[in-house]
C-alpha cells in the first residue's frame, strides 16, 4: 500500500479509512468512465478534484499488452507525473492526497486528490482568431515560444503527455494576472494520467505530442507562421537549419495533425 495525506486530509482522515473516505466523496461529477471517476468538491474551505480508480480489469490490461502499450493501472501514474513535471518547473497540478492498495494489478484501488486550479480557462477556449489577431505580433510570438519551451522541457527530460492538446493547458485568469501579458501568466498542464516517464523520450512520442499540439492550435486560429515559429523555438535553432536537418520529422508531424483534423471532422468535433 502507498499513502500520502497532506493537510487538511491528514487530520480529517486520521481515524478513518482514507480509501473509503476518498471513494465516497460527494461532489460535482466531471467524468465517469466506470472504473475511473473525476469529481470536484469543496473541503475545509478550499476546492479540490478527486480521481478514483477502481481497477481496470484483466481484459483492459491484455488489450494494452496486445498493442505493446503499458496499461495505466490507477492514480499512481498521474501522481508520479505531477511530481516529475513540478521538478522541471512546468506549471501543473498540486497533489493533496494519494493512495494505492491491492496486490492484483487488475483490481487495485487508488485515488488522487489535487488542488483545484481556479479561476482558469482551457487555452483552446480562450484563444480564437480574433483574439490572436488583436494580441499583436510580439505577444503572439511569446505565447508560441512558451508552448514550445514547455514542450521542449518535457521531451528533453523523458516526459511525453500522449494527449497533448491546448485543452489540457489551463490559463490563469485570476485578478492578480489580469494585467499581465498572456505569455507571462501561469499555464497549467493537466490530464496527466497517461503521461509516460523515461530517461529519454522516443521520437515517435515526441512526434505524437507535437502533432496533437499543432492540430489543436490550428483549430483556434494559429497559422503557418506560428507553426514555423514553434519549430524554431522548440529546437532552439534557426528555422532553415531545423527544416534542412529534420524535414522528415516535421513532415510527419503535419501528416499526423492532418489525420487528427480529418478524424475530428468525421466525429463532429469541429467543422
Amino acid at each position: 500500500m502507498k499513502l500520502l495525506l497532506l493537510e487538511p486530509f491528514a487530520s480529517a482522515w486520521e481515524k478513518s479509512d482514507p480509501f473509503e473516505a476518498a471513494f465516497t466523496i460527494q461532489g460535482e461529477n466531471y467524468r465517469d468512465m466506470g472504473d475511473r471517476k473525476t469529481s470536484r468538491f469543496e473541503f475545509a474551505g478550499n476546492a479540490y478534484f478527486v480521481k478514483t480508480h477502481a481497477g481496470v480489469g484483466v481484459r483492459e490490461i491484455l488489450k494494452n499488452l496486445l498493442y505493446f502499450r503499458i496499461p495505466v493501472l490507477g492514480a499512481e501514474n498521474e501522481y508520479r507525473a505531477i511530481l516529475r513535471i513540478k521538478e522541471l518547473s512546468v506549471d501543473t497540478m498540486t497533489a493533496a492526497a494519494f493512495g494505492r492498495r491491492g496486490w492484483n494489478p487488475a483490481a487495485e484501488r487508488s485515488f488522487l486528490i489535487t488542488e483545484a486550479l481556479e479561476p482558469t480557462i482551457p487555452l483552446d477556449e480562450y484563444c480564437n482568431p480574433g483574439l490572436l489577431s488583436e494580441m499583436g505580433v510580439s505577444a503572439r510570438r511569446a505565447l508560441v515560444r512558451k508552448l514550445a519551451e514547455i514542450s521542449r522541457t518535457l521531451h528533453e527530460n523523458g516526459v511525453n503527455h500522449r494527449d497533448y492538446y491546448l485543452c489540457h493547458f489551463l490559463l490563469d485568469t485570476s485578478d492578480q494576472c489580469a494585467d499581465r501579458p498572456l505569455h507571462s501568466r501561469p499555464l497549467y498542464l493537466i490530464d496527466l494520467h497517461r503521461v509516460q516517464l523515461r530517461r529519454k523520450t522516443p521520437q515517435r512520442w515526441k512526434l505524437k505530442d507535437m502533432a496533437g499540439l499543432v492540430y489543436s492550435a490550428r483549430q483556434v486560429g494559429f497559422d503557418r507562421r506560428d507553426f514555423f515559429r514553434l519549430i524554431a523555438s522548440y529546437r532552439q535553432r534557426p528555422l532553415k537549419q531545423v527544416l534542412r536537418q529534420e524535414k522528415a520529422f516535421w513532415g510527419k508531424v503535419v501528416k499526423v495533425a492532418d489525420k487528427l483534423h480529418a478524424k475530428g471532422l468525421r466525429k463532429g468535433y469541429h467543422e
